[in-house]
């Protein structure tokens, strides 16, 4: 077997068998919790005979493992289940509110992808001087901030002394593209102060390594402008880990978006979690920790597989 094509089997592989090493973790995390969601759905003052009889109803009184094994079947075939709350088909209720999440965290990868390897090409190229001291100190101050600080920071400057936009992320179905747009600004400049830093950082350093390399050399001594060499020779050869980074803050945006959403009021998977976290719902929690996992654990392999591709070594072995 090719070695491009072995190392990429292991990584699906092993991104396989790590997600059903999370799923079991989040059904462990879930159980250890105090209470169940009987108890939550009839209160402090329900009787025992009364959580009794709801438990058995929702199968709660089977033993965990066999919950788990019943849970992760039927995840084989397609099916999540449904909430213990509401009766609600979980892929259903996911289905409405995943599209919000994509939406907005594509929003936030289309600004701050472009925006951070611009700043990090201009950073490299005047490294050491004041528009790199001046890029890195804005970056690492709004990365160093909290998501919620940043997010009602970023509330009360552009809803209260520039009233601008609205405090809540309030989407709904048939809505137009700008409309929705407009909704969402708010937790868009949250998360783009909050994914812009690293990638910056990852794009300048990369490069500032490809720079010590001797065809740079050659490149200016044909006379090419110093954004010429960044542009045209560094950046190329310094893709791969700026790629990885990427990756790594694209899922970041799908799977770290709970606070924003929360704080914003948004109507999509983050919000849908924590609501049925605090009902104690098992098969909600499970599922949407899934998707979580699944999308994070994707992402980061196909960053480790474009690595693996882009490595020539790989690609043409002796």
């Amino acid at each position: 077997m090719h070695p491009v094509l072995k190392l990429v089997v292991q990584r699906v592989a092993l991104g396989l068998l790590l997600l059903l090493a999370v799923s079991a973790v989040i059904f462990l995390g879930v159980e250890a919790l105090p209470g169940d969601t009987a108890q939550a759905i009839l209160g402090q003052q329900a009787t025992p005979e009364a959580l009794a009889n709801l438990r058995e109803q929702m199968g709660l009184d089977q033993p965990a493992l066999t919950r788990y094994f019943q849970w992760l079947g039927g995840v084989v075939q397609g099916d999540l289940g449904t909430a213990l709350t509401n009766k609600a088909d979980i892929a259903q209720s996911i289905g409405q509110r995943l599209g919000n999440t994509l939406f907005l965290a594509g929003c936030a990868a289309a600004i701050s992808v472009p925006l951070a390897i611009l700043l990090g090409l201009i950073a490299a190229r005047y490294a050491g001087r004041w528009p790199d001291k001046l890029i890195s100190g804005v970056t690492l101050t709004t990365i160093s901030l909290p998501e919620f600080v940043a997010a009602y920071f970023v509330i009360f400057l552009l809803t209260q002394v520039f009233p601008i936009f609205q405090p809540v992320a309030m989407v709904f179905p048939g809505m137009s593209f700008w409309a929705k747009l407009h909704a969402v600004a708010l937790p868009v400049i949250v998360l783009v102060l909050v994914v812009l830093a690293h990638m910056m950082r990852m794009t300048r350093a990369a490069i500032l390594n490809v720079m010590q390399s001797a065809y740079i050399e050659t490149a200016e001594l044909k006379g090419l402008t110093p954004m010429q060499v960044v542009w045209r020779h560094a950046f190329p050869n310094a893709i791969a880990p700026v790629v990885s980074v990427v990756m790594l803050n694209l899922a970041y945006l799908v799977v770290g978006v709970v606070v924003v959403e929360v704080v914003f009021g948004y109507n999509a998977l983050g919000q849908y979690l924590v609501d049925h976290v605090t009902k104690r719902d098992v098969p909600v929690v499970q599922a949407v920790g899934l998707i979580f996992a699944a999308v994070y654990i994707f992402l980061n392999m196909a960053a480790d597989v474009i690595a693996i591709v882009a490595n020539p070594r790989l690609r043409h072995p002796k």
